[in-house]
Parts: C-alpha cells; sequence; structure tokens
C-alpha cells in the first residue's frame, strides 16, 4: 500500500505547511514557557512531564492531521476512526495536562470566555455538546457533506475538537474552579461518555451496506481527496486510480465495520485509562485518611 500511496506525491503524504504550522506551535510555547514567560505574567516554568506531554501532543497532532494517516483518512473509514479517536480523545488530555495553569488562567479566566466555559462544563451539557456533535458528524449525510469542501470540513473539525476539550475539562481541569465533581460522579461521567458515543459506532458496525458516499461514488471520493491531495496532482491521476479499494486490502463495508470497532475499542481503552486513573486516585486519597483514635474517659482508663 505505501508504494501505492506514493503517487499522490510528497505534499499530500506529509503536509510540510501544517508540519511548519506544529513547528511554531512548538516554538511558542519553549518561548512562552521559558525564556519569555515573565512577559506574558508566568512565574514558573512547565514541569518536564508538562513538557513531555505537550510536544507529545504536537506529534500525535502532526501524525494524525499532518502525516499519511490523515491521506488514508480520506481513503479507508479504518484509518478514519483511528484520525477521530487519537485527535479528539488522546490530544486534548496531552493538551490540558501539557500547558501551565497560569497560561489556562489567562485564557479561561477572560471576562466573555469564563461564564461561557462554566455553562459548558455543566457536567449533562459537556456529555451531549461532544457526543451529539460526533454522534451527527457521522451520519452519511453530514459526513459526506464535510469532505466536499476544505473550509466545511476544517470549520466541523475544529468546532468538534473545541467540544472534546469541554467534554474533558470537568474530570481532567487544570484550574479548581472547573474541577467540581467528586471522584464517585466523574466515574459515572466517564461511563456515560461511553455510553453515549456507542450509537455512532453501532450505526456504522452493523450496517448491511457501505453508509457513505465518500468511500463508494468515484465524484464523492475524489472531492474528498481534494481536501488534502494538491489539485494539480489529483488532476493528473484521475485516469490512474479507480477507487479506495485500490489502495485497501478489504471491500467498503469491510473497512466500514472494521472501522467502527476500532472506534470502540480506542474509546474503551482512552476511558478505561483515564477511569483507573481517577478510581486509584481516590482510593489512595481515601486509604491515607486516618480514623481519630476513641476518646477513653478517666474511669474508663483505671
Amino acid at each position: 500500500m505505501w508504494l501505492e500511496l506514493q503517487i499522490f506525491g510528497f505534499r499530500a503524504l506529509w503536509s510540510p505547511y501544517f508540519f511548519l504550522f506544529v513547528l511554531g506551535l512548538a516554538l511558542a510555547y519553549f518561548l512562552i514557557t521559558g525564556p519569555f514567560r515573565h512577559k506574558f505574567g508566568g512565574e514558573e516554568r512547565p514541569s518536564v512531564k508538562q513538557q513531555i506531554m505537550f510536544y507529545i501532543g504536537l506529534l500525535l497532532l502532526y501524525i494524525v492531521k499532518g502525516g499519511p494517516i490523515d491521506l488514508l483518512s480520506h481513503i479507508m473509514l479504518t484509518t478514519h476512526m483511528i484520525q477521530m479517536a487519537l485527535y479528539y480523545l488522546v490530544f486534548p488530555i496531552l493538551m490540558l495536562k501539557g500547558i501551565p495553569v497560569w497560561i489556562w488562567e489567562k485564557i479561561l479566566y477572560k471576562p466573555v470566555i469564563k461564564p461561557v466555559i462554566k455553562l459548558l462544563t455543566m457536567p449533562i451539557i459537556s456529555l451531549l455538546l461532544f457526543n451529539t456533535l460526533f454522534s451527527m458528524y457521522h451520519l452519511p449525510a453530514i459526513f459526506d457533506y464535510a469532505k466536499s469542501s476544505q473550509v466545511v470540513h476544517t470549520s466541523i473539525s475544529l468546532i468538534i475538537l473545541f467540544a472534546a476539550f469541554i467534554v474533558w475539562l470537568p474530570i481532567l481541569s487544570p484550574l479548581k474552579e472547573f474541577d467540581r465533581m467528586k471522584p464517585i460522579l466523574k466515574l459515572g461521567y466517564i461511563f456515560a461518555n461511553g455510553v453515549l458515543i456507542t450509537p455512532a459506532c453501532v450505526l456504522i458496525i452493523f450496517a448491511d451496506v457501505p453508509l457513505f458516499a465518500t468511500y463508494t461514488q468515484d465524484g464523492a471520493w475524489m472531492q474528498a481527496l481534494s481536501l488534502c491531495v494538491p489539485g494539480d496532482v489529483l488532476q493528473g491521476l484521475t485516469y490512474a486510480i479507480s477507487g479506495p479499494e485500490m489502495f485497501s486490502p478489504m471491500s467498503t463495508l469491510e473497512d466500514q465495520q472494521l472501522g467502527g470497532i476500532i472506534m470502540k475499542i480506542m474509546q474503551e481503552i482512552t476511558y478505561g485509562i483515564i477511569l483507573a486513573r481517577i478510581f486509584f486516585g481516590w482510593f489512595n486519597k481515601e486509604s491515607l485518611k486516618v480514623d481519630p483514635l476513641p476518646s477513653v474517659s478517666p474511669s474508663e482508663s483505671h
């Protein structure tokens, strides 16, 4: 498959402009949290752990939105689902943990932003916001429309990414003001998240026909490819490529079913890790509490 993908060219496979954008984010983080942090109101440098998580997050961002995975996501739904799981479930966690608290304070405590975020991070709202947007995105009509235009595709992608940050804030917030739930409620919150995302996966897994024109109709597929393949390259390949199955060992339906299964598995793994982290953190905190010794009256001591 790799040799076959080479026909799309270097720009389609490696997105050099997006790489420069991610590199710019890394440089900005280094300067703002390091040499110039005092100019931005920061006192302490981020810890080594924070820096590692942030830079891993940027590497992950480039891999899923700039590397070959992005090209493959327009060819195979399986790859698209891997991209979605990493982009919406893992990337926000790394950013929340990697960016110093003082930067989050400057962003989230803005007079206009703070009341909006407080409203959106109410558990019911944040759960419904992310899972509704994610599920609606995978309705065939919306999915195919999102692949029809770079502006539409980017806009929808950023809106769902914002909702992904919102859904993680109530349980992983770097600011105590937004971390309002007790551990037992956080466990229920994660469980509810897993339940709400299930219908979208089930729709894809158990459909007995291919759902998305993007992966089945030549015109729609070529339109989707135009989102990451330069126009002149794609025009030259029009008569050389026959469809997505040319690059996949699976049929379109098998690819679709595997994509739904992978999305559900990756979601369960991610939620399971966060759930275990919260549970054991709560358990250890409770186990460290020492019950006070019972008071003994003087008469009972003799």
